[in-house]
């Protein structure tokens, strides 16, 4: 029997992207978010949580994707705290669709010959069976490196005026 993976599969921008389970440890309803002066673009600004001060990521500023405006209908996805070095990080996303097993037969990793901004943050590429029962159609989810993201993230926000103590690494 093949090994499989355990992801969240959610949308940005019409697009389908996934994150590994173990790195969500809720999926939160849209709720206002407060602006931090100063904060790199990608930081939204916080949310109270249950008492917790959670810092929201803007997804599509971090992955260079058209950004959109903040709607009702989107979703947060909180991470761990051990995924962000202790800080409570939340990302928004369009919509949560899905968690789902993936059989690593399904996965297509992507080469090191591929090299962008992008590329970087990229485990691979998941193939989902499209549900006509075909077995030669498939759809493409991007499957995302959320740890490589923070890390790159916690190196980038370093010296940010405003930021201390938001991201990784920035206390």
């Amino acid at each position: 029997m093949a090994a499989t993976i355990d992801v969240v599969e959610f949308e940005l921008g019409g697009e389908r992207y996934a994150l590994d389970i173990n790195l969500a440890r809720e999926i939160v309803e849209m709720i206002p978010i407060t602006p931090i002066p100063r904060a790199p673009s990608f930081i939204s600004g916080v949310i109270n949580l249950r008492g917790e001060i959670t810092n929201i990521m803007n997804l599509n500023t971090l992955l260079g994707l058209p950004d959109r405006e903040i709607r009702e209908t989107q979703k947060i996805i909180v991470l761990v705290p051990e995924a962000a070095k202790g800080n409570n990080i939340g990302i928004i996303v369009d919509d949560v669709s899905s968690v789902r097993q993936v059989p690593e037969t399904d996965i297509e990793h992507i080469g090191s010959g591929i090299s962008s901004e992008f590329s970087q943050f990229v485990k691979g590429i998941v193939k989902i069976p499209v549900e006509d029962g075909s077995d030669k159609k498939k759809d493409l989810v991007i499957w995302l490196d959320m740890e490589k993201i923070l890390i790159e993230l916690g190196s980038v926000s370093k010296g940010n005026a405003g930021v201390s103590g938001i991201m990784p690494g920035t206390d």
